[in-house]
């Protein structure tokens, strides 16, 4: 790459600043030493090896023969796990044309759940498409313009080819689960876990002004606990709170339970931090005392006569009022998790008290519900009927084991939250971009122009998705491709890859379904990257300070320092 250690810029005859720099023979200096620049080619060139580094970084955890990822923090804590986002989020990332892609896995899981994998692979693939289209000398407006018609096409082609379905089904619910977690260490357990997830998606799920159902997600709480094998998984209605009893002579369970919850000391008020108390004898220190204790003792009784039976607090109670609720039959747990306690405002219907007058209680501060203890785990159970609020909680053997499992099963949830609100499914093992590959091919005949090349390319990108589907799975994609194809010509639009015995089945009737919402978000994103990638065509960057050039001629990969580490691969950090 050449350099340009300064750019020029020739003075204008009616600027008579420059003019007078004109006449002292003296250029204007734009950018200094320490600047890089790409242009046009090269900077096309490079922007799109960046990119496609990152979806081929990915690409192999594609489907349920992907394989892991071991990444490493600089900490040393170490995360195995199939899932895009969460790959792409751990890798140390420098490169900013790299990050641009990476947001594409960030988008499709905040509007989608799940498919991040396959949204970075598609946007990889239409940027390598459009590299061979930019070497043909089509301009890059011409290759974003027929992306655009190519992407809107394919969405109005998956609301075709989308199968309705009842919201309440839940064998259609499961499969869509099943789909998801497939891969990421739930196959021997996933009957148990997509049971799971489909309960608990329903357990949230409410009806909206418009007659629609909504799956509220912030009312489920996920908690994965090691040690245990996966099918001792379970939902719990309700929150729970892994902390003991403040007094061994409180309660461990209460039915029909009237619940405060509090996010302020149960203790006398303190002083201030620069008061003093100076007595003369000590009769004065124990009228203190006293006055101290008859100050909880009013608090106490506050509690008791609003028929309180379980106190349930952020911050510390007082020894002395612990053993008086204790007489009184008042279960308290203090020191709770403010998390745990915001969730529990949910599953009671309550709010969480930081400034409460205690000797005017009323109903309307309390919640309704039972808490019991559970005496194999050890923590405590708060189930309320007519609230919101659930438990999902996943076992698995190590915590790596279970860790995976919750990102399968947060990804589940998400993907049959988004198939009971749209209500559509499409067949999943790569039958749908088949489909969709086929359709765009004869979409791009009726288009005139240079345009019609680039949605060539785009539908030839879909079939990235059966073919490393097939490379995962030890197939050979080649002859996947051509069976596949041969099947949709057929007429057979849910023919997918069974990744298990290679052969083409009809995916939807075998049971393998995505959500349409997630497919449809997946070409947006990965369209809307590859587009935003090819209209750049000039990168200026400073050179980090302290940093020096040791090669003048290290080309394009040696822009790892003067580019903030947008060189190669070198700049992608310890992705590769």
């Amino acid at each position: 790459m050449d350099r340009n250690p300064h750019i020029y810029i020739e003075p204008q005859t009616n600027m008579l600043p420059i003019m007078s720099q004109r006449m002292q023979g003296q250029p204007m200096i734009v950018l200094g030493d320490d600047a890089d620049r790409l242009k046009n080619e090269d900077a096309q060139s490079h922007n799109i090896s960046a990119a496609r580094a990152v979806a081929e970084s990915v690409r192999s955890t594609l489907g349920p023969k992907g394989m892991d990822k071991m990444l490493v923090s600089s900490i040393g804590d170490v995360t195995v796990t199939n899932d895009g986002v969460t790959i792409l989020e751990e890798m140390d990332i420098e490169n900013p044309t790299a990050k641009m892609i990476v947001e594409v896995a960030q988008t499709q899981e905040d509007e989608a759940g799940d498919g991040t994998t396959t949204a970075v692979s598609l946007a990889g693939e239409l940027l390598k498409n459009a590299e061979e289209l930019l070497e043909q000398d089509i301009h890059p407006t011409s290759i974003i313009r027929g992306y655009d018609m190519a992407a809107k096409q394919a969405r109005e082609e998956i609301d075709d080819i989308a199968v309705p379905v009842d919201p309440s089904d839940e064998e259609i619910l499961k499969s869509v689960a099943a789909t998801s977690m497939t891969g990421k260490g739930a196959e021997l357990n996933l009957d148990l876990l997509s049971d799971l997830v489909v309960e608990t998606a329903q357990a949230v799920s409410v009806d909206a002004e418009d007659g629609s159902t909504v799956v509220d997600l912030e009312y489920v709480d996920i908690m994965a606990e090691p040690g245990r094998p996966v099918d001792d998984s379970k939902l719990i209605n309700g929150g729970t709170i892994d902390t003991d009893p403040d007094h061994e002579d409180m309660p461990t369970e209460v039915e029909d339970a009237d619940i405060l919850l509090l996010d302020a000391p149960f203790t006398v008020n303190e002083m201030e931090n620069d008061a003093q108390l100076s007595v003369d004898d000590p009769d004065q220190l124990q009228e203190f005392i006293e006055q101290e204790e008859q100050a909880l003792r009013e608090k106490v009784q506050g509690v008791v006569d609003a028929g309180v039976d379980v106190v349930l607090s952020k911050k510390s109670i007082d020894e002395m009022a612990q053993h008086l609720l204790a007489r009184e039959g008042i279960l308290s747990i203090s020191q709770i998790k403010r998390s745990d306690l915001e969730f529990l405002t949910e599953v009671l219907g309550t709010q969480l008290h930081s400034d409460l007058d205690f000797e005017s209680i009323t109903d309307s501060d309390l919640g309704t519900g039972d808490i019991s203890r559970d005496p194999e785990d050890g923590w405590y159970v708060v189930e309320s009927d007519g609230n919101h609020g659930v438990t999902l909680v996943v076992r698995g053997s190590t915590e790596h084991v279970s860790d995976e499992l919750e990102r399968g099963i947060t990804d589940a949830l998400d993907v049959v939250a988004a198939t009971i609100t749209d209500g559509r499914v499409l067949a999943g093992g790569g039958a749908t971009e088949i489909e969709l590959a086929g359709r765009l091919r004869e979409y791009a005949d009726g288009v005139s122009g240079r345009e019609q090349l680039a949605v060539e390319a785009f539908a030839d990108a879909f079939d990235l998705v059966p073919r490393v589907l097939a490379e995962n799975a030890g197939l050979d994609s080649i002859d996947t491709l051509v069976e596949l194809r041969a099947a949709h010509e057929a007429g057979d639009g849910h023919a997918g890859l069974d990744v298990y015995d290679g052969e083409v089945v009809d995916t939807y009737e075998a049971g393998v379904v995505e959500p349409a919402h997630a497919k449809s978000q997946a070409v947006s994103s990965a369209v809307e990257a590859a587009n935003l990638v090819l209209k750049i065509d000039d990168i200026i960057s400073a050179t980090a300070l302290g940093e020096d050039y040791e090669d003048e001629d290290q080309g394009q990969g040696g822009m790892g320092g003067g580019m903030g580490g947008m060189g190669g691969m070198g700049g992608m950090g310890g992705m590769m």
